[in-house]
């Protein structure tokens, strides 16, 4: 069989139940010259037996068998299998909309600068959403731009894992995934945002992303709170936007302080807190005075890095700062 231009990395493990969904909506298409890579990852279940049973009428799938040694090994595994030049990677559990290959393909092709393209995603089964999720969907689906999503990464994980294609090499490049206690995707997309790889987003849902209790994202320690803030501080300790500038944190309040605290730990301690809270303004933290946003206001400009996370609360704080020309990725960044 000719070289494919897409490989499909299918990581499973025990997903009999949601795998032929998932296979059918992969067979269905319009772009069908790719690869499918369904990596075992140690299943005790029938998953490896019916991924066996489709690659029996379709030559495009390959099963790969592997012991349990988790996401990250099957993924890695997968990327060094891999023919293609362009990875699109699938969960188990989740469906492609038909022209979800075709589409990611097409933009891919157009810009060759692009190294990763992902897109909008829809949550199901509607029931089981809660509200704060569905908040999270709703801006990560906003996050289309390059510009966008290099500014406002560190707020969450701009791109649904299983909704990416990606060029095969960047990912090389950048080492591949990493194993830590942290979320191994979110891990890659803040390093290729930091080797200058251009990311982007397509406008229209071509993912139905499944939402369970027993997602990763809610039992995995590597999806913490505490690993999100860990690795958000280890990034932006060395992002070059904020290397030689004075820095103001926005938000003086307990849990956000926390957050701060693990950026001050990295030697970058700010000159000033801002916060709109009058019981606060005048206080000092860790011996640096909290100030009104006013006094954001003078010739010295610093670099903002605003931890308040309240609902409305980025918007605000967006409009303040730019009605005093602070400009977003260049004098401000939000925080998660």
């Amino acid at each position: 069989m000719s070289t494919p231009p897409v490989s499909i990395l299918l990581p499973f493990h025990d997903a009999r139940e949601t795998l032929d969904e998932c296979l059918d909506s992969i067979a269905a298409q319009t772009f069908t010259h790719y690869e499918l890579l369904a990596i075992d990852d140690g299943s005790q279940d029938a998953s490896a037996a019916l991924i066996s049973h489709h690659a029996l009428r379709d030559a495009r799938i390959r099963l790969i068998r592997q012991p349990p040694l988790g996401l990250v090994a099957a993924l890695n595994r997968g990327l060094a299998e891999a023919r293609a030049p362009l990875i699109a990677r699938m969960d188990a559990d989740d469906r492609m909309h038909p022209e979800r290959l075709a589409a990611q393909v097409t933009g891919l092709t157009a810009d060759p600068a692009l190294g990763l393209l992902a897109t909008q995603v829809h949550l199901f089964p509607e029931e089981h959403i809660q509200t704060g999720f569905r908040e999270y969907i709703r801006w990560q689906n906003a996050c289309c731009d390059p510009d966008t999503i290099s500014d406002e990464i560190y707020i969450e994980s701009p791109f649904a894992h299983p909704s990416v294609m990606f060029r095969r090499a960047v990912v090389k490049a950048a080492g591949g995934y990493r194993t830590g206690i942290f979320p191994e995707d979110y891990d890659l997309w803040l390093r290729l945002a930091q080797s200058g790889v251009k990311m982007a987003k397509l406008p229209q849902v071509l993912l139905d992303w499944r939402d369970s209790e027993g997602r990763l994202s809610r039992t995995d320690p590597r999806c913490s709170r505490e690993a999100f803030d860990r690795l958000r501080a280890a990034y932006l300790a060395r992002d070059s936007r904020l290397q030689g500038r004075s820095l103001v944190f926005w938000g003086a309040g307990r849990k956000t302080r926390r957050r701060c605290n693990l950026l001050i730990e990295q030697g970058f301690t700010p000159i000033a807190w801002v916060d709109i809270d009058p019981r606060k303004i005048g206080n000092r933290l860790r011996g640096v005075s909290v100030v009104p946003p006013e006094w954001l206001s003078r010739d010295e400009r610093p670099f903002v890095l605003s931890y308040v996370t309240n609902h409305g609360a980025r918007e605000d704080i967006a409009s303040r700062l730019e009605a005093m020309s602070f400009r977003r990725g260049v004098d401000y960044l939000m925080v998660g």
